[in-house]
């Protein structure tokens, strides 16, 4: 077998330990992973590190080698997702986060951001159905501005449904994790449905 001379052998083992820590520890956060990844194999030059599409295409490698219930579990993820995004419906429900990139691991929360203008009202919301939450805080990016968001934490099924609230015109900004990362990917109900479909 010939050798792909542009593929950096070290990189690949940073990407391919990642990609085993997210799937068997529940790491979902790249960054993490990577730091934990190139500790493990001994690389202390960041210009070594993966890119996130790298991490992913190993996590799908190593799960259909090893970790053949995942799409069902997918699968459980997304249905549970979209079941709760119907019932937010009033507050522009997008879903984000590693249950719509399709590579949730076995500890995976479900990550919805909600787009609405009175953050209050989703709060009266819940405790009008009677569900238990408790509030958190996390910080996003619109280029260089960070905006701070309230987080509302309530459990499902044995998973954590984190809903993020941000107001309606947030939705035309492209939002980040970090400053210098990626726009985060977001879905409403129907391209989640197109989704379940597919994996159907």
């Amino acid at each position: 077998m010939t050798r792909d001379p542009g593929r950096n052998p070290l990189r690949q083992n940073i990407a391919n330990v990642a990609a085993r820590l997210m799937a068997e520890d529940g790491i979902e956060d790249y960054a993490q992973a990577k730091r934990k990844a190139a500790r493990q194999v001994g690389a202390s030059d960041a210009r070594q590190m993966p890119t996130n599409d790298e991490i992913d295409a190993a996590l799908t490698l190593y799960r259909s080698l090893f970790q053949h219930g995942h799409s069902a579990q997918l699968r459980e993820l997304r249905e549970l997702a979209l079941a709760v995004m119907y019932e937010l419906d009033a507050f522009n429900p997008h879903l984000t986060g590693s249950v719509l990139r399709g590579n949730a691991g076995k500890y995976a929360d479900i990550q919805l951001q909600l787009f609405c203008d009175n953050p209050k009202s989703v709060e009266h919301y819940l405790l009008d159905q009677g569900i238990q939450f408790r509030g958190a805080q996390t910080r996003l990016y619109a280029g260089d501005m960070m905006l701070p968001a309230p987080v509302l934490v309530f459990n499902r099924h044995g998973y954590d449904i984190y809903l993020t609230l941000l107001a309606s015109r947030d939705l035309r900004l492209a939002l980040k994790a970090t400053p210098a990362g990626r726009p985060l990917e977001r879905a409403k109900a129907e391209a989640v449905e197109m989704l379940i479909a597919e994996d159907g």
